[in-house]
């Protein structure tokens, strides 16, 4: 079966298997940490949908600096360092940055809103026509753990 959304590097390949159950661009502090962009476009997957062919030549380490025993670890590959995707420990989520993660990101669907946006960070905000929330979507509910 081939996967609509594939990404990884030459010693992973991380495959999704189902659509993304969100999808959005943020403008979180972690994101802009991790990834140096003003801006990030996010697909969550519900755990289980997102699976790497290797996950044993996966490192894991904290996504969040700052809250390094929160439940996000950020998956790189042991063997050339490339970011692979973020597992939660909770096992509701996993999450692929296309741009990063080796995705071909003309296939990925757009965001469809835009997430952590604050006043206070000193942009304009956006105004693309996508609706911006200072978290994520209000409809948006975890999934229960796998």
């Amino acid at each position: 079966m081939s996967s609509p959304y594939s990404g990884g590097c030459d010693h992973v390949k991380i495959v999704a298997n189902a659509e993304p159950i969100d999808n959005h661009v943020c403008h979180c502090n972690v994101c802009k940490n991790v990834t140096g962009q003003q801006t990030t476009h996010v697909a969550f997957f519900n755990h289980g949908d997102l699976s790497g062919d290797h996950e044993e030549k996966m490192n894991r380490q904290p996504f969040n600096a700052d809250n390094p025993n929160g439940p996000l670890e950020l998956c790189t590959c042991a063997d050339c360092g490339a970011a692979l995707m973020l597992d939660d420990k909770e096992r509701r989520i996993r999450v692929a940055v296309p741009n990063v993660m080796g995705y071909d990101t003309a296939g990925f669907p757009d965001a469809t809103y835009h997430a952590f946006y604050d006043d206070s960070k000193g942009y304009a905000k956006p105004d693309d026509g996508r609706p911006v929330y200072d978290s994520l979507r209000p409809d948006f509910s975890w999934p229960a753990s796998s």
